[in-house]
Parts: structure tokens; C-alpha cells; sequence
């Protein structure tokens, strides 16, 4: 059973710091601001033999009843409920403030087991810090320095006094333990990211798909900083769904924190399968939507664009086939995409938008088979040949898929150079039609095919 650790203390005092180093990745966002962590993030963290799950939690802060900063310390408290242990972490550098101490008495009410975990201890400053944390009386601090990775042997040894003895399961085991099967590939989660401009609603929609207040949202724009990682399980089949950071015009981005914060977004596209872009009913297809597009065909992930908001535009049927015509006329590379109109407040439209998110996937997935294939391209090369390029016609030989994920064409002809893109984007298009794979980037390479006579020289005249 997993050991659960919630690390916890007032802002700034190195919690995400401490949190990456546990998990081995730079996974929470790590700034000078205090403040940058809001949302509670998991990981698995190893130190030496420990394995366990770790928790980051938004700084311990007192702010009014219904405000974000309260919101927040709902999430800590959520996080230290559902935690089998604590890390209380206090900055040895600035020594105890009286957030400290109040909150090392939050602390004690837990009634979970604690440990006092003095950061950024290197150095004499450090070393003055913490023994007034003796104060506290938490016990004895363990000093660490998280960014430079110093004192971990000591925290190792705290840790290891609270966590179970492990279960010996032996070491016995089977071959067809380790071999994945296509059935067991296909019940992996789908890896979805949620993406769009600042309050188009990705952290409401989210919310209401795990029926609760998961993520912290609010009508202020760029409540959300981390790309923050949920499991959701709709209607038998599993999702794993990452919440992000708004996507505003680069020029307006100055802050360094939304720059990680946008760093982070574009993380979670690359690392996502499905990409569903929110955009606002009210403000949709604006310029900054089709540079997000644009950038997930880039990256070659599967589109599904989500319009929401639509419980304020009214019941008008007429107003869905206006945005498919819309789409298909703005995103020509990713033509046939699915567009979902749906309310995240209201829940309305969530089924065809996960619907949608598993269909995209399956034609992300998707494998032509060699045969079907050339007999398209025989029918699309004799309804529109190649032109000729500097008088010399160009010769198509065949075609083959390379890979799904997305699906990618390898093309072998006589003169890759010469091939105009308008006449790949005539294949792209007519493949796109002609197999069922809407929505999706196609990717087609050129290969020259070898010259069986090239080795020889040419006769004498």
C-alpha cells in the first residue's frame, strides 16, 4: 500500500523545491514569487530504497472566507487529510515568523505524524535558523538543502522511522507479467491535455468531470500556473487529463512566472495523445486560438476543440454547423476536426466531448493497410498526376505508412527536391477523405527511390 507524504509551510520556504528533488523531476514550478504553487500536485517521490507518494500544497496563508488565498489552504488541508504523514518545511535562512509558529500548531491538530524539515540550511545563516526551530516543538529539524540536494541522508533516516517495514513478496515471477499485451496497451490511459486562452473554463470542465472541486478556479484570469495531472475514469475507460496555464500572445507575456508557466503548457502538450482546446462561445476562433491549433498539429497530436460557455449563446442548432463551417475554413490542416459545444458550469455536452476525446484518439492510432493504400494512391495520382518541373515530369512510385501516433507516410518518387507542397497538401487531403482520419495531422515524407544504374558508367561514344 502507497505511503502518502504532504509537504506543507507557509509560501516560499522551497516546498516545490524539495518536491521535484523527491520525484526526480522538475514537475511543480519553482520561482522566487511566493505564492507560484495554488494547486495541490502529486508525484512519486524515492529516496534511496523509500518509495511514496508526495503531495505539494499551495503555502499555508490566512486570507477572507471565499477568497482564492482561502480556497487554497482548502486544497493544503485536503492534501494533510488525505496524507499518512507530513513535511513541515521552514526557510533556515530567514529563521521562524509567526506564520511559522501558527502554523506549527495547524500542524499538531493533524494528528499525523510530522516531520520538521529545515530548507536552505546550508551555510552559517542556515544553521542559526534552524536550532531556533527547536522552538516549534516539532522535534528535531532535519537539515536540508533541497536545491543543492545536501542532508538527504538525514532525511532519509526521518523518513525511514515513519514509513512500514515492506511487505517480502519474494522474488518469484513470471515471464507474462512483463510482456504487455495489445489488450492491456489499449486499457492505458489516454493522456488528455486541456488547453486554450486564459478563463475559457479548462479548470471548471475538469472539476465537473471528477465531481468535485478539484482545481481552484475563479472569474480572475490566470488562476491556474502548474500543469496539474488528474485521473478520470468516464463511463468505464480511463483518462488522465492535465489542466494548464492559459496560452496568451507571447508579446503580451512579460512576468518570468507565466513564462513557466507557459514553458509548462507546451510540456503537456508535447506529452499528451489528445489535445482538446477550449475555447469561449462568446470570443471563439480568435487569433490566438489558431496559433494554438496550429501549434498542436505542429507537434503532431490529435485535435478536439471544445466551445464552451454554450449555455450563454442560447439553443440555436443553427449556430453548430456555423462552427464547423468555421473550423474547416480557418484549420484546413486539420480539417474535420471534432468541435464539441459544451457548458464545463453546467455540465452540458461532457458525453460527446469524451466521446469525441476517444474517437480522435482511435484515428490518432490508426494503421492503413499497405494494399488499400496504393490502391488510393494509383486513383489519386491518375485523377490529378504531378506537374512537371523544369520540363521533366515527376515519377510516384509507391507509398507506405510508417507509423500511427500520428499517422505518418513514407513516399518514395524520383525527385524528392522537385515535389511542390501544393501537390502534398492535394495528398494529405485526399488520404485525410479517402481513409476516415479527420481532425488528426497526417504527415507525408518524401524518399527518392535508389537508381539501379547509377553505379554504372556511362559508355564511351
Amino acid at each position: 500500500m502507497s505511503f502518502t507524504i504532504a509537504i506543507i509551510g507557509r509560501p516560499n520556504v522551497g516546498k516545490s523545491t524539495l518536491f521535484n528533488r523527491l520525484v526526480g523531476q522538475k514537475l511543480a514550478l519553482v520561482d522566487d514569487t511566493p505564492g507560484v504553487t495554488r494547486d495541490r500536485r502529486e508525484g512519486q517521490g524515492r529516496l534511496g530504497d523509500l518509495e511514496f507518494t508526495l503531495i505539494d500544497t499551495a503555502g499555508l496563508d490566512e486570507g477572507a472566507k471565499g477568497s482564492l488565498t482561502a480556497r487554497m489552504q482548502e486544497q493544503t488541508e485536503t492534501a494533510i487529510g488525505l496524507a499518512d504523514a507530513l513535511m513541515f518545511v521552514i526557510d533556515a535562512r530567514a529563521g521562524l515568523t509567526p506564520n511559522d509558529r501558527s502554523f506549527a500548531d495547524f500542524a499538531r491538530r493533524a494528528n499525523k505524524p510530522v516531520v520538521l524539515v529545515a530548507n536552505k540550511s546550508e551555510g552559517k545563516h542556515g544553521e542559526v535558523g534552524a536550532m531556533e526551530s527547536y522552538a516549534l516543538g516539532l522535534g528535531d529539524p532535519v537539515q536540508i538543502s533541497a536545491e543543492h540536494g545536501e542532508g538527504l541522508s538525514d532525511l532519509y533516516d526521518a523518513l525511514r522511522g515513519l514509513m512500514p517495514e515492506p511487505i517480502d513478496e519474494g522474488e518469484e515471477f513470471d515471464d507474462d507479467d512483463v510482456i504487455e499485451s495489445d489488450e492491456d496497451i489499449a486499457k492505458r490511459p489516454i493522456r488528455v491535455a486541456i488547453v486554450g486562452r486564459p478563463n475559457a473554463g479548462k479548470s471548471t470542465l475538469i472539476n465537473h468531470l471528477l465531481g468535485e472541486e478539484r482545481l481552484l478556479t475563479s472569474a480572475e484570469a490566470g488562476t491556474t500556473r502548474d500543469s496539474i495531472s488528474v485521473e478520470v475514469n468516464w463511463q468505464g475507460r480511463d483518462f488522465r487529463v492535465f489542466d494548464t496555464a492559459g496560452l496568451r500572445r507571447r508579446s503580451r507575456i512579460e512576468e518570468k512566472l507565466e513564462k513557466l508557466s507557459v514553458a509548462d503548457t507546451l510540456r503537456a502538450i508535447r506529452f499528451a495523445e489528445v489535445v482538446v482546446l477550449m475555447m469561449d462561445a462568446q470570443n471563439k476562433f480568435e487569433e490566438q486560438d489558431l496559433r494554438i491549433a496550429d501549434l498542436i498539429e505542429r507537434e503532431g497530436r490529435a485535435l478536439v476543440i471544445a466551445v464552451n460557455k454554450w449555455d450563454l449563446m442560447g439553443r440555436q442548432s443553427s449556430l453548430i454547423s456555423a462552427l464547423r463551417t468555421d473550423a474547416d475554413h480557418l484549420l484546413p490542416q486539420v480539417k474535420g476536426m471534432p468541435i464539441i459545444a459544451v457548458s464545463g458550469l453546467m455540465g452540458e455536452g461532457i458525453d460527446r466531448l469524451m466521446s469525441a476525446i476517444e474517437q480522435a484518439y482511435a484515428v490518432w492510432n490508426r494503421r492503413v493497410p499497405t494494399a488499400s493504400l496504393n490502391r488510393w494512391f494509383e486513383q489519386a495520382v491518375d485523377a490529378n498526376p504531378p506537374p512537371a518541373v523544369s520540363g521533366r515530369r515527376l515519377k510516384l512510385n509507391y507509398i507506405t505508412q510508417a507509423k500511427a501516433r500520428p499517422p505518418s507516410f513514407i513516399l518514395f518518387c524520383s525527385r524528392a527536391d522537385a515535389v511542390p507542397q501544393s501537390y502534398l497538401r492535394y495528398l494529405v487531403n485526399s488520404l485525410r477523405e479517402f481513409f476516415e482520419l479527420p481532425g488528426t495531422p497526417v504527415r507525408i515524407s518524401l524518399r527518392e527511390k535508389a537508381n539501379p544504374f547509377a553505379h554504372k558508367r556511362r559508355r564511351p561514344s
